[in-house]
């Protein structure tokens, strides 16, 4: 069975409180959708990285206020 859907959508604000890495973030149809998890080392790590703490020379990204 063939399915055909058409669709306008129009979003003025959209918030996503939280996200993680199993979440799902679905607008409009979808045909199906399959689990896929995938964990990659591209950097080659040996070990878990360093906490993040005051004394951290890392500055940290900020975040636009939401309000």
């Amino acid at each position: 069975m063939n399915w055909h859907i058409q669709q306008h959508i129009t979003i003025h604000q959209f918030r996503v409180d939280s996200i993680s890495n199993s979440s799902v973030l679905q607008v409009g149809s979808s045909g199906s959708i399959r689990s896929l998890s995938q964990l990659y080392n591209s950097g080659g790590f040996k070990g878990p990285a360093p906490q993040l703490g005051e004394e951290s020379p890392l500055s940290l990204v900020p975040l636009p206020n939401p309000a």
